[in-house]
């Protein structure tokens, strides 16, 4: 909140009201303007340039007082749509479960970091991962500890990779991952050291402790030319790895062929 005299040494309330006006970033600014100025044409000139309220001098302390609440009930109601908002926004683009990205949100991502890593030129990992025997885990002991093994997977996976890297629920027990700016030597790293966090021990449940093991494909991408090829490109090869995996024995790493991001495949999404 911004309580403006109309007549300010340098800079009239006016104009500082319509620059603060301009300023579209961050919060809004609820602007109380005093003035000496009655007329109903200079009332019009303040509220014109962005004023919210306006008080003529001189003024009742205790008017001001009842105006400055009012712009503070206008403001607190502002911050609760806006938290809401917020909150929608998660929700729309974030797994209800898990809290990771949702599917059309990871799949938004990768095509993203897809075009990202041809402009600077640098490597792409994909990741896809999945719960072995997952469908034993919902028979034997119910879908709340399934669910609840899923969460403690969603959170040991992204324990296990940088902070900026994308993890997001592909589709139920699948999950997949997106690492910017990561070679394939430092993705291989990463994909054994996500086997062994989920795998390491059991997951903790109502049901009692649940052994969990986690089989993982993984597929680098690299920058070349001007081409762009697509993501589903990349999480192709992935889940052809992921397949291997799961055909190998589960609870393993199995790595794709390495795949340019730019080919003769590769004409612009």
């Amino acid at each position: 909140m911004a309580i403006l005299d109309w007549m300010i040494p340098g800079l009239d309330g006016i104009e500082l009201c319509r620059r603060i006006r301009s300023r579209a970033a961050g919060p809004y600014k609820y602007v109380l303007l005093l003035t000496a100025k009655g007329s109903k044409e200079d009332v019009v000139v303040g509220l014109d340039a962005g004023a919210d309220d306006y008080l003529t001098k001189p003024f009742d302390v205790n008017e001001l007082r009842a105006r400055v609440r009012a712009g503070k009930r206008i403001l607190e109601l502002q911050g609760a749509l806006l938290r809401v908002q917020n909150e929608l926004q998660f929700e729309s683009a974030h797994d209800h479960l898990t809290g990771l990205w949702n599917r059309g949100a990871i799949m938004g991502l990768l095509h993203r970091e897809t075009q990202r890593s041809v402009r600077i030129g640098e490597p792409l990992g994909v990741i896809m991962a999945d719960l072995d025997y997952f469908k034993q885990i919902n028979d034997n002991y119910g879908h709340p500890t399934g669910d609840a093994v899923l969460r403690e997977v969603a959170r040991r996976i992204l324990a296990s990779v940088r902070n900026y890297d994308y993890v997001g629920r592909y589709g139920g027990e699948e999950f997949l991952i997106v690492l910017a700016e990561c070679s394939a030597s430092d993705l291989a790293v990463t994909a054994e050291r996500m086997r062994l966090c989920v795998s390491r021990k059991p997951v903790e449940t109502d049901a009692g402790p649940i052994p969990v093991t986690l089989s993982i494909g993984l597929v680098a991408g690299h920058a070349a030319g001007a081409a762009v090829l697509k993501g589903e490109e990349l999480l192709r090869a992935a889940d052809e790895a992921l397949y291997c995996a799961k055909t190998n024995g589960r609870n393993r790493v199995e790595r794709a062929p390495e795949t340019r991001l730019a080919s003769a495949a590769g004409a612009a999404p």
